[in-house]
Formats: C-alpha cells, sequence, structure tokens
C-alpha cells in the first residue's frame, strides 16, 4: 500500500486513482473536486428555475448524458467526469455518485432517490487509513436497470440489464442479468 507514496513512482496522483492503484488527494485532485462541487451547485440552481443552460451544465459536469436523461438534483458526485449516464435514463433526488473510479449507467434506467454509488476503497489497517490512502472499483448498472430509492452499489460491483435492486439493499457483489436483488447484504430472491 505504501507505492502510493513511494518516490519511485513518478506517476501524478491522478494518474494512480485512475488507474485504481493506491493514491492521495492532492492539489490537483482537490481543484477537480472543487469543479465538480461548484458545476453541481450551479446545475441544481439553473434546473430549480428552469433554465435552460440546465442540460448544458449537467453535460459539463458529467462525463457523458444520455438523450432525454433526467437527473434531478440535488447531485453529488467527487469528480463528475467519470459518470456517464444513457439514453433515456431517470436519476431521481439525491443521487451520490462517489466517481473516484468509473460509473457507468446504462440506457433506460430508473435510479430512486438517495441512492449511493460508491467506487472508492479504504484501506482496513489503521496507519494506510490515517495516512488517507485511498483506491476505487468501477461500477457497472447495465440497461433498464431500477435502483430502489436508498440503495448503496459498493466499489467494483456489475449489475446486469433488466435486474431490480431492492430499496434499501446494498449490493456487495455482481447481480446477474434479469433478476430481483434485495437485502443487505444484497441477494437475488427471483429470476425476472
Amino acid at each position: 500500500m505504501s507505492s502510493a507514496l513511494d518516490p519511485a513512482d513518478d506517476r501524478t496522483q491522478r494518474e494512480r486513482m485512475l488507474a485504481g492503484d493506491w493514491y492521495v488527494s492532492d492539489e490537483e485532485l482537490g481543484a477537480a473536486q472543487r469543479r465538480a462541487i461548484v458545476l453541481a451547485d450551479r446545475y441544481h440552481r439553473a434546473w430549480l428555475a428552469d433554465a435552460p443552460e440546465a442540460r448544458d451544465l449537467l453535460a459539463e459536469l458529467l462525463g457523458g448524458v444520455g438523450a432525454e436523461t433526467e437527473v434531478r438534483p440535488p447531485l453529488s458526485v467527487d469528480y463528475g467526469t467519470h459518470v456517464v449516464l444513457g439514453k433515456r435514463t431517470f436519476v431521481n433526488y439525491r443521487l451520490t455518485a462517489a466517481d473516484v473510479a468509473t460509473i457507468t449507467i446504462g440506457d433506460d434506467c430508473q435510479i430512486g432517490p438517495n441512492v449511493q454509488l460508491l467506487t472508492p476503497i479504504h484501506p482496513l489497517e489503521p496507519g494506510p487509513r490515517r495516512d488517507k490512502l485511498e483506491r476505487a472499483e468501477p461500477i457497472i448498472i447495465g440497461d433498464n436497470v431500477w435502483l430502489g430509492g436508498g440503495a448503496t452499489v459498493l466499489p467494483g460491483v456489475t449489475i446486469g440489464e433488466n435486474s431490480v435492486i431492492g430499496a434499501s439493499a446494498v449490493v456487495t457483489r455482481d447481480v446477474p442479468a434479469n433478476v430481483v436483488a434485495v437485502g443487505n447484504p444484497a441477494r437475488v430472491i427471483r429470476e425476472l
């Protein structure tokens, strides 16, 4: 884990982060996070005012927004640029997308209120955690997935197309296509 601080590793902290390796936050990453906070706030205000620039602000904040996709603010992201939303997807209020790694949401998805998509991983050992080391693994949400209100998806999880994740479920591992998964940890209870 100490490789994030290894002076022989000449990659930037951002390069380490994007590679999924241990890293620590620095000025460059802090500036990117501030940019995301400002853009998310501007998007929120423009959306509330029904201003025509709201869609452009969302597109500037995120890594991709499909046609006819709707995102209701507030929206919380780490960077925004690592979040890609497919076409005709609906995101309800208060999505938290901790996009240290990529978060890909397919076409025709329904994301309930208060959903959390969490890519960061922190060390279990107290020393490295105190040193603020972090890494991340991507999240992939397939087409036509419904994430119920309050669902949490953890790092490295893929949810297959057409699946439904119950309200307040905590998804700790991959979920296949065409199933319903509920609970903490989420488990498949039926096929669709």
